[in-house]
């Protein structure tokens, strides 16, 4: 892989039950999104490295010396196991000039770049020069996993350029993917990215990443659900900003004043969670349409019972009753207030009345995209199984 260019990709997330109620040692379940995030890596003429990631306006590029200097300082005292240090991260800054307190989205996305660059070069051997570029269908900042997904594509070009793990795509093959072990790896160092990032993350995100379908998680252990299928979804955006941290707090506030009401309605998600996971491990043996319907009910359940705990805002009720209009059922992802909403599409809805729901939806300033939950996790591309749209993206030097 050294010699040529390659192309990796990972999904987005979304949590389809368990939101809040995950806070609180219940049941959640996340889903891989067919959104993905791309990642270009060419070889390089010259020492060094060059990065771009023009979905927040970042382009940098750093010489061989510079960075071999920067590493032999990081390797005297790097431990993989820990989270990256505050003077690890406080050299970093100073190398690429990064105000010390900077938190924007391009701050953080180059301080991730080389915390993983240098770590995974100091771990495994040294990383070839090479050119970088980052392109992504998902929003940044939406809650579906953006950061994530980047450290993911990251992680496994990095480890594959510096021979770490292997280059599973065989000539003439459109796709392939990384042995269960090599994912592991992934999954590591996509978490130390998300550190770098995020302080504290679950591990949920870049576990969604690595190995896409669906994922259980409760009390910090993530489990891998067998064969689920990729169900259609409708993702809305209704571009309300909120904070995720006022929304927890707000939450654990309502069931600290209401015990014994509120609760109740936390095991209620927890069943529901549990429902859908066993609906979803029985889907791929027996595609039943009836299925579908179960999975409607959960999600109008659910969402009444964010609407309880207090994580529902009109612009969310306004896009469960346009859908509702259409014959279609919604639910908050995430952590409402705003922010995101998905809409399940049975298989035989009518285009017609998809693009009808979307026409409504926009009118409202939301933004609207048909994809599909239960994607393939992190994986390596040939040119030819790219979309015209993507193959653009990254032959824009």
């Amino acid at each position: 892989m050294g010699e040529r260019s390659a192309v990796v990709s990972a999904p987005g997330k979304a949590i389809l039950h368990g939101e809040h109620a995950v806070v609180h040692g219940k049941v959640a379940l996340a889903v891989a999104l067919d959104l993905r995030t791309f990642l270009r890596l060419r070889p390089r003429g010259e020492r060094g490295v060059c990065v771009r990631l023009p979905g927040v306006g970042v382009v940098r590029s750093w010489d061989g010396p510079g960075l071999q200097a920067l590493r032999r300082g990081f390797a005297a005292d790097f431990d993989e196991s820990k989270s990256p240090s505050a003077e690890q991260l406080d050299a970093l800054k100073e190398f690429a000039g990064i105000d010390a307190g900077a938190s924007a989205p391009d701050s953080l996305a180059t301080l991730a770049f080389l915390y993983m660059y240098l770590a995974i070069s100091a771990k495994h051997g040294d990383v070839p020069s090479v050119d970088i570029l980052v392109w992504s269908e998902l929003p940044t900042g939406a809650g579906l996993g953006s950061s994530a997904a980047y450290t993911v594509c990251l992680a496994a070009a990095l480890l594959t350029v510096c021979g770490a793990i292997s280059c599973p795509l065989k000539e003439g093959e459109p796709t392939a993917r990384w042995t269960e072990e090599e994912l592991a790896l992934i999954n590591h160092w996509a978490f130390q990215g998300e550190r770098v990032i995020h302080g504290n993350p679950s591990g949920v995100d870049n576990a969604v990443g690595t190995w896409g379908g669906a994922l259980r998680y409760q009390s910090g252990k993530i489990t891998p659900l067998k064969r689920v299928p990729m169900l259609k979804i409708l993702l809305t955006n209704t571009k309300v900003p909120r904070s995720t941290k006022v929304l927890v707090a707000g939450v654990k506030e309502k069931i600290l004043k209401f015990p014994a009401i509120m609760n109740p309605v936390l095991d209620s998600i927890d069943a529901i969670s549990q429902e859908c996971q066993s609906v979803l491990e029985a889907m791929p043996a027996n595609p039943s349409p009836e299925y579908y319907p179960v999975l409607e009910e959960l999600f109008d359940t659910n969402q009444h019972h964010l609407n309880v705990l207090g994580a529902g805002h009109p612009s969310l009720d306004r896009l469960c009753q346009v859908t509702a209009s259409h014959g279609l059922h919604s639910k908050l992802t995430g952590a409402g207030g705003g922010g995101c909403g998905i809409t399940l599409l049975r298989p035989d809805t009518s285009p017609l009345a998809v693009e009808a729901a979307k026409q409504d939806l926009r009118a409202y300033g939301f933004e609207c995209w048909e994809t599909s939950i239960g994607a393939p996790g992190v994986t390596l591309h040939s040119s030819s199984s790219l979309n015209a749209q993507v193959l653009h993206a990254l032959t824009q030097s």
